[in-house]
């Protein structure tokens, strides 16, 4: 099929996906005629400063007034309307027939993988607009643009579903749309301004929302202006399930911990429910550099260059906005592979704060199949000790009581995932109380079952670790009488 041809379809493809993209989470509708303001604010720096750029946009038009009918020369002026005749009575009829309801619309279809990824891509690119980004870098083309790495819109991980789409896309952008440019996603590249690209790829179910069982993704892009501060376009396609990989890539599956991350929600608030007009996430606006950084030491992790990977995320912490849990787990990781234990307990430490700072913290506890025990591989739970000192030193030294929550992926019927939560909360909460006696009256264990799970897809492998993991939330303790 010719290029020309596959667009097509896959332009008419989307606009039947389109109707429901504001249920979908995923608002793709044009901008409102007046500009917005972007969020204010500065960032922070490091290296080449990126800053907000203070740049003046041409207004835009006022609408034109309806034109006034002038009759051609030689040709009768049209009549005037006549006046209402007056009221008669009402004379008896045959009430008319209501119209029929219409029938709802079914949800979007979902296409294969690569298709979906083309016809958000496509929807994205294609109808940018970019007069006022031309205007501000003085129409010089091509475009630059850097691509922050698309991630899973639940659990913020990047996977290799993600890293396929981008791949895909950067293509695309090659063959198709000469006038972008992509470039690395670097602090110097930043520094000047450029147009960013963001995605999610977020499991939905049936209806394309994102609860219940999982039935298909959802890939939402955004085209961002940072010298704006603005979303210039939106791209919305819903993928089918077969043939995905979403297992997360090194990184994040080496992770110890999950938590609610301030930089990473505002990522995906910036790509999802949005529109074409709205501004930046401010959270996320902020932490862009921060970000690129860290991209850095993520890629100097999966190349297993662990003293670079150090290095930069340290520097991460060191600027403003540094305080975020990809940087003390990648602390953690790189001092564990470099044999350094106890900067490695220390980044833990920092990884329990900050998830019980934010009120939810998972740690990934690996147990044996329908077991409450650990594996006996030290490469595996080799840590497990220093986690729970942990957990139950950081935690004794908060006023607050303490849920230990067991949490199990899809596999299996519900009742026994259920008891087997419960059971492995329990152990965790015995070995904290253990370790932290007088935290024993401020903890409780409940079972989650699969009830609450992130990625959902009952593999019991690293790609749904996420599911099966161990969570930790604060709670008011109860008053006693």
């Amino acid at each position: 099929m010719s290029g020309d041809r596959l667009a097509m379809k896959n332009a008419q493809w989307l606009t039947a996906g389109a109707a429901l993209a504001l249920l979908a989470g995923c608002a793709t509708s044009p901008p409102a005629p007046a500009e917005r303001a972007g969020p204010s604010g500065t960032t922070a720096s490091t290296g080449p400063a990126f800053t907000r750029p203070s740049i003046t946009l041409t207004p835009e038009a006022a609408p034109a007034k309806p034109a006034t009918s002038t009759p051609a020369p030689g040709t009768a002026a049209p009549a005037a309307a006549a006046p209402p005749a007056a009221a008669q009575p009402a004379a008896a009829a045959t009430p008319a027939a209501a119209p029929a309801a219409a029938a709802p619309a079914g949800p979007p279809p979902a296409a294969p993988f690569s298709k979906a990824v083309l016809a958000a891509a496509n929807a994205l690119f294609g109808k940018a607009d970019l007069s006022n980004a031309a205007i501000v870098r003085g129409n010089a083309v091509p475009y630059p643009l850097v691509i922050d790495p698309l991630v899973d819109g639940n659990s913020g991980y990047q996977s290799e579903a993600t890293r396929a789409m981008e791949k895909q896309i950067v293509e695309l952008l090659k063959s198709n749309y000469p006038n972008f440019e992509v470039r690395p996603f670097t602090t110097s590249n930043l520094s000047r301004g450029p147009l960013l690209f963001i995605g999610t790829f977020t499991a939905v179910d049936k209806d394309r929302k994102n609860v219940g069982e999982h039935d298909a993704y959802r890939i939402c892009l955004a085209l961002v202006d940072l010298r704006s501060g603005k979303i210039l376009s939106k791209g919305l396609a819903f993928a089918e399930k077969d043939g995905v990989d979403i297992a997360p890539i090194a990184f994040y599956q080496d992770s110890p911990g999950w938590a609610p991350d301030p930089a990473i929600q505002g990522y995906v608030r910036t790509c999802q429910g949005t529109k074409a007009g709205d501004p930046i996430n401010p959270v996320y606006w902020d932490r862009i550099v921060q970000a690129a950084m860290i991209n850095d030491a993520t890629i100097s992790y999966e190349e297993r260059n662990y003293e670079t990977s150090l290095d930069l995320f340290k520097a991460v912490l060191r600027q403003p906005g540094g305080d975020q849990l990809r940087v003390y787990n990648g602390i953690y990781l790189a001092a564990n592979k470099l044999g350094r234990k106890d900067e490695a307990a220390q980044a833990f430490a920092r990884v329990v704060d900050f998830g019980l700072t934010n009120n939810q913290l998972g740690v990934m506890f690996t147990f044996r199949p329908s077991s409450t025990l650990f594996p006996p591989d030290p490469k595996i739970s080799g840590d497990y000790h220093m986690w729970i000192g942990q957990i139950a030193q950081r935690a004794s030294q908060r006023s607050a009581c303490l849920e230990v929550a067991g949490h199990s992926s899809k596999t299996g019927p519900e009742p026994l995932n259920q008891r087997l939560s419960l059971m492995r909360a329990q152990y965790i909460k015995q070995r904290i109380d253990t370790s932290a006696p007088t935290l024993a009256k401020r903890t409780s264990a409940v079972g989650k079952g699969s009830s609450e799970t992130k990625i959902g897809i009952g593999t019991d492998d690293v790609r749904d670790q996420l599911d099966r993991r161990v969570e930790f939330k604060v709670l008011d303790c109860p008053r006693t009488s």
